[in-house]
Parts: structure tokens; C-alpha cells; sequence
């Protein structure tokens, strides 16, 4: 007799099914789960005020898709573990919460999401928004103060790029947090643009090949950093954002910056990108097709022991 469970199974239930590697087959095989795909039907209190279209639900599917990608080919969920999703207040990293809440309100992302923001001290930041949008959710969250802003402004001259000495400040505390928090992992907003633009300006000013990776650990070796948006398209995050209408918090800082390399580097995408519709997929596709043996690194490839071998006479 056929398994009741595996028939109670909708169409798009079993094609989800085969997908998935992570451990969440339990709670795909329950009839009051939704589906994946049926993003209609219903879904967790922050899509309340989201469009009913149909190119919007084609929109987020596609999102969700990419994201569930991301989360099973490159190993990112344990169940059970806590995860810090760092919130800036800008699309990417509300995005980045939607959709992770999307799916753990399907049942198909079996960890504890606790959001942060960390208020850097940038001058007008808007203090209330993020608490007040949190909490009228309901949403689990921690507002951090450190003022970063001073240390970078102090530290580097003006007209200087700020974001690298940002970063590195952002991420440390991000880090604290996390341990304080009891997390194994700080969960960025970086998407499919991100990382080859990162892997263009190493290239172009680095003399190396290297993108924003989808999962690392940290020096100390007790976090992980995972990026489940690295397959998820800027333009896609952007219309999604603008339809969800997310109280969206601009920097004052790095972003108010002219003339940055990674400014060059993204309208050079751009431009190649309406040049050649589709080439941003082939190229984040390729960055994990690669052949050492076609490179030039001898560290990858044993270029000197390679050696024709004699026919046997």
C-alpha cells in the first residue's frame, strides 16, 4: 500500500522533496505544511501587505528558489543552531530576512533566526525604524550601539574610501554579538552582484582570482559566515524591497562616497549585462565551474609533474 503521507503530497511538495538534502523531510510530509512554491496561499505576518500579483509571487518564488540553492548545495544548515542575520536597514538585508522567514514558516529552515542592527553612529540614523518594523512583528531582535563612525572619520583623511576600515569594525562587533548570542553563524545580506564584483576588482586590482564566498569561518574558527542570497540577483532584491515596501535606512556614509572602484566595477556589469542579457548568471555559474588544470596556479594544478606518458610497445 502507498505510503498516505507521500500522497497527501501536493505536485509542487514532491518536486521540493527531491531537492532537498538538508534534514526536513518530517515536516515537508505534513498536509498543513504549504508548499515552497506556492507563495498564494499564504506565508509569515512580514509578506501582510505584499502584492497579490502574479509577477510578484513569480518574483519571490524565483528569490526563494535561489536562496534554497544556496542554503542546500553549499551545506549551510544544521538544525536546531542559532543564527545572527545581520540587518542594515537597506533592501538587501530585509531581503535577506523575508525570505529566510519564508522559509522557516514553511518548515524548511530548521534554526533560530535572531535579527541585529548595529547603529554605527552615523549621523542621521533614523533610530526608531528598525526596532518599531522589528517589533510590530514580532520578530526576535537586539539594537546594538557602537560608535564606529568616529574611528573611521578619525582614522582616515577625508576624501578617503571608508568602506574597507567599516567592514572590518562592523564585523568584529557582529562577531561579539554573535558569541554573546549563542550563535554559530552571522548571516549576510551579499547577493549574486556582490560577489562578482568583489571577484572583478581582485582581478582588475588584486592580481588574483577570488570572489565573496557563500560560507567561511572566521579567523577564530567558532562562526560561520554564510551569504543564502549569493545566487539572488540585485535587480530581483530591489523589486522585491520596493513591493514589499521596507522602510529602507540609506547609508550617510560609505554610500554617499563618489568614485569607488567597486562603483566602476558595478556599471561595467551593468553596461555588459544589457549588452549581453543573462551574462551575470553565466558568470556566477562559472565561478563554480572552475578547471585548475586550465588556470596558471601550480599550487592547484601539478603543472611539473604533468609529462606524456610512453606508449607500451
Amino acid at each position: 500500500m502507498a505510503d498516505l503521507s507521500i500522497l497527501r503530497l501536493t505536485r509542487y511538495q514532491l518536486r521540493d522533496r527531491s531537492e532537498e538534502s538538508f534534514a526536513m523531510s518530517a515536516v515537508m510530509d505534513s498536509p498543513a505544511t504549504p508548499a515552497a512554491d506556492d507563495a498564494d496561499i499564504g506565508a509569515h505576518p512580514i509578506f501582510a501587505n505584499a502584492p497579490r500579483s502574479v509577477e510578484f509571487n513569480k518574483l519571490r518564488k524565483r528569490l526563494i528558489r535561489n536562496t534554497r540553492e544556496a542554503l542546500e548545495k553549499f551545506g549551510m544548515v544544521r538544525p536546531g543552531e542559532k543564527w545572527l542575520i545581520a540587518l542594515s536597514g537597506g533592501k538587501d538585508s530585509y531581503g535577506l530576512l523575508a525570505l529566510l522567514l519564508d522559509l522557516k514558516w514553511r518548515g524548511l529552515l530548521p534554526v533560530e533566526l535572531l535579527a541585529c542592527n548595529l547603529d554605527q553612529g552615523q549621523p542621521n540614523f533614523p533610530k526608531h525604524i528598525l526596532p518599531e518594523f522589528l517589533t510590530g512583528l514580532g520578530l526576535e531582535h537586539r539594537i546594538e550601539y557602537q560608535d564606529t563612525y568616529s574611528i573611521v572619520t578619525d582614522k582616515l583623511p577625508e576624501g578617503a574610501t571608508y568602506c574597507s576600515l567599516c567592514s572590518r569594525l562592523r564585523r568584529g562587533n557582529l562577531y561579539r554579538i554573535a558569541r554573546e548570542e549563542g550563535c554559530t553563524a552571522l548571516v549576510l545580506g551579499h547577493h549574486r552582484d556582490d560577489s562578482l564584483e568583489t571577484f572583478f576588482m581582485n582581478l582588475f586590482h588584486g592580481g588574483k582570482l577570488a570572489a565573496m564566498p557563500p560560507k567561511l569561518v572566521n579567523d577564530e574558527g567558532d562562526l560561520e559566515v554564510l551569504r543564502p542570497l549569493i545566487y539572488c540577483a540585485e535587480e530581483d532584491l530591489q523589486r522585491f524591497s520596493d513591493a514589499m515596501q521596507f522602510p529602507i535606512i540609506p547609508c550617510d556614509l560609505c554610500g554617499s562616497q563618489d568614485g569607488l572602484q567597486r562603483n566602476v566595477t558595478k556599471a561595467m556589469l551593468n553596461d555588459m549585462e544589457k549588452a549581453m542579457p543573462g551574462r551575470k548568471d553565466v558568470m556566477i555559474r562559472a565561478l563554480g565551474n572552475i578547471n585548475p588544470s586550465h588556470m596558471l596556479d601550480p599550487r592547484l594544478f601539478d603543472f611539473a609533474g604533468l609529462s606524456i606518458q610512453p606508449k607500451d610497445v
